[in-house]
């Protein structure tokens, strides 16, 4: 079951926060909650009490709860967007070799970032296309995922597909092994992160086979 962000201060939680910027700290706060408790369970009021500001006052920067938690959906997909292209950047390999390992890249992030992952990419956020910074950072990380698979299709045949329906495959492929992984529907919840890459890389060169013709 999942736990719920309480509201009163928890043991050992003596974090000095500085609120020359209090919505960084907000979303910081909130963050940090995200490595405990789902989503659905992390409320404004747990969020500012660990801040240790008013009830109030995450309203001078968020309109409610919602807008909070988009903005901390959107620096998750700000974050998985770094994560792929710093994997990439470190890569010695063609294209193709590049493009798997985004997706090794794109794994990674959601299974080390479980509940951020639920959030951004689960029912949480009803208003999802109303947030604008949440709409741009998404769509950055899938054009992200979509230039490389482009890169990667000029180095073989692809079957002269369109490169958008093969970066949605792409996505289809490491998001729905991701959302397995986090949900421990596949492997083991004590999985390592080099057997987590071997469980990636194997299934994106199934897809890389399928680019390559």
């Amino acid at each position: 079951m999942p736990r719920k962000a309480v509201d009163k201060p928890r043991a050992g939680s003596n974090r000095s926060y500085h609120h020359g910027d209090l919505r960084r700290t907000l979303l910081d706060v909130a963050l940090r909650l995200l490595e405990e408790f789902d989503p659905s369970h992390v409320s404004l009021r747990a969020i500012a009490r660990e801040a240790g500001v008013s009830r109030a006052a995450p309203y001078h920067h968020f309109a409610d709860r919602e807008a909070l938690l988009a903005a901390v959906a959107a620096e998750g997909f700000r974050s998985l967007r770094a994560a792929m292209v710093e994997r990439v950047a470190s890569t010695e390999g063609n294209p193709l070799e590049r493009m798997q390992e985004m997706g090794v890249a794109y794994v990674l992030f959601a299974v080390q970032n479980p509940q951020l992952y639920r959030l951004m990419f689960g029912g949480e956020l009803r208003r999802r296309e109303s947030h604008e910074e949440l709409q741009r950072e998404s769509g950055a990380a899938y054009a992200a995922l979509g230039a490389a698979m482009q890169d990667s299709m000029e180095t073989g045949s692809g079957g002269g597909g369109e490169p958008g329906n093969f970066a949605l495959s792409a996505w289809a492929l490491v998001h729905g092994l991701a959302m397995l992984l986090v949900d421990q529907r596949v492997g083991k919840p004590d999985m390592s992160d080099q057997q987590v890459e071997v469980l990636a890389r194997q299934a994106t060169e199934v897809l890389g086979r399928g680019v390559a013709g």
